[in-house]
């Protein structure tokens, strides 16, 4: 699907024709084929830029767009994200009284505390 190269301290990506995709997959190609970059800073040029960012409305990425030069993109569906583990579960599942096994359970419970942790937040 694609082909990464290093030259000095650049790398270079280069994107195979997907070929027969799915229809329903062929809006998605454009963004396949984007290339995602991650920048290691000291703390403080990160919290800076992520400070900035919420300060507009904006994500990290897009707070980063803005800054080279880019316009940011409009979001899909905005939205927040967290890893978990299956540690992370089994906690969870203790705090909510849900089964570990029950995920779908478990995100709702943690999308009401989220709620309500927001609902707390503007009120002060």
């Amino acid at each position: 699907m694609c082909h990464i190269s290093k030259r000095g301290d650049v790398f270079y990506v280069q994107m195979k024709t997907m070929g027969n995709l799915p229809n329903k997959w062929k809006k998605s190609e454009k963004s396949l084929r984007a290339v995602q970059l991650a920048f290691e800073f000291n703390q403080g040029i990160s919290d800076t830029i992520r400070r900035q960012a919420s300060q507009h409305g904006l994500s990290s990425s897009d707070q980063i767009r803005q800054i080279i030069g880019l316009q940011p993109k409009k979001p899909v569906r905005p939205r927040l994200t967290v890893s978990l583990s299956e540690e992370d579960y089994q906690f969870l599942s203790q705090r909510y009284t849900i089964p570990a096994d029950d995920k779908p359970a478990i995100r709702k419970a943690i999308a009401a505390e989220l709620i309500a942790f927001s609902d707390s937040e503007t009120d002060t």
